[in-house]
């Protein structure tokens, strides 16, 4: 684990610096789940400033890229939910007192910024709204489409959604509903946040669902003396602020 002092330490001395990112710099490989793709994406110049490393950045649901670790992909970081995490820190595919947690997601409705706002403000609202939609959107195999299908089971309407269920392997559901193909969409909240023309609303407080995301060093890390600095932002102030913008709870 990265310890606040630590990282503090390491911030304040990147920044006193000015790290630039030159030709020579080491090339640090992320693979990081579709729930923290906003924040890595808008945090990505700091990163290469902060840490004078270039940094490249692969994205996808969690479950393919615990395949792509588990399978041997050489890569320096990697951003999970902390269940994925934890399963490979057992599997000895993370270096032990490596993983730090950064922010927590939890789960919401979506629809189009000119649609009326839905009204899920308790578990038996959000019931008859799913039920009255014309077509819904959820995740395929995701922590959040796992979670739907457990909630449509619990809530007595998994039958009644399949009709007018789309499922998505891959990216943002929440774009579905600004393209005008689907009236609502569940996933989490900063992943419906990212798509422009898309409200989101949190799940109730009852049913709500809440995924930390966890970074960690593979074992296979091709270098791994280069991302304690990376790591250390990540878990910053700087980083903290970017994260609550996109829908996230700092940890």
């Amino acid at each position: 684990m990265v310890s606040k002092s630590v990282a503090a330490a390491i911030i304040v001395t990147a920044v006193l610096l000015g790290h630039e990112v030159d030709a020579d710099a080491a090339e640090v490989k992320m693979l990081c789940a579709n729930g923290m793709r906003a924040v890595l994406t808008e945090l990505h110049p700091q990163l290469e400033r902060t840490t004078g490393q270039r940094v490249t950045m692969s994205f996808g649901e969690a479950g393919d890229l615990r395949k792509r670790i588990q399978d041997g992909e050489m890569v320096d970081v990697i951003v999970l939910p902390r269940l994925v995490l934890d399963q490979l820190l057992t599997q000895g595919k993370i270096v032990p007192g490596t993983t730090v947690d950064l922010g927590q997601s939890g789960m919401g409705l979506g629809v189009r910024t000119d649609a009326p706002k839905p009204d899920i403000g308790s578990v038996e609202a959000f019931k008859r709204t799913l039920l009255a939609a014309k077509s819904f959107a959820r995740n395929e195999g995701a922590d959040s489409g796992v979670f739907m299908v457990g909630l449509l089971d619990r809530l007595g309407i998994a039958e009644q959604m399949k009709a007018k269920s789309t499922l998505v392997r891959q990216g943002f559901v929440a774009d579905l509903v600004a393209k005008g193909e689907v009236e609502m969409a569940v996933q989490q909240m900063p992943e419906l946040k990212a798509v422009p023309g898309v409200d989101a609303t949190p799940l109730p407080p009852e049913i709500q669902h809440a995924i930390v995301f966890c970074a960690g060093i593979p074992a296979a890390a091709t270098a791994p003396d280069a991302v304690g600095e990376l790591i250390a932002f990540l878990s910053s102030p700087a980083a903290a602020t970017v994260i609550r913008a996109k829908g996230l709870e700092p940890m």
